[in-house]
């Protein structure tokens, strides 16, 4: 059985007890993301560990710009 097949099933199940239909797959896949990373971050601080890659994904950000075009270079004087 898919997830989708798995989800249409518990939807028409909600739906015949009254119940309010569950998430869609994959709502809430970035939220989880987000929450391992700073559960990471936590735990370092807890176990007295620098929290490593912050340092680092400023720089990127920094070197990179927000578009990941690299480093620009001033246009040159008419």
């Amino acid at each position: 059985m898919s997830v989708t097949q798995q989800f249409l099933l518990d939807s028409y199940r909600a739906a015949q007890h009254g119940q309010a239909a569950p998430p869609a797959p994959g709502v809430h896949d970035w939220q989880v993301v987000r929450e391992v990373r700073d559960y990471g971050r936590f735990n370092a601080v807890i176990h007295e560990r620098p929290a490593h890659g912050r340092l680092r994904s400023a720089l990127h950000r920094l070197l990179h710009g927000l578009r990941g075009g690299g480093v620009r270079t001033p246009r040159p004087l008419p």
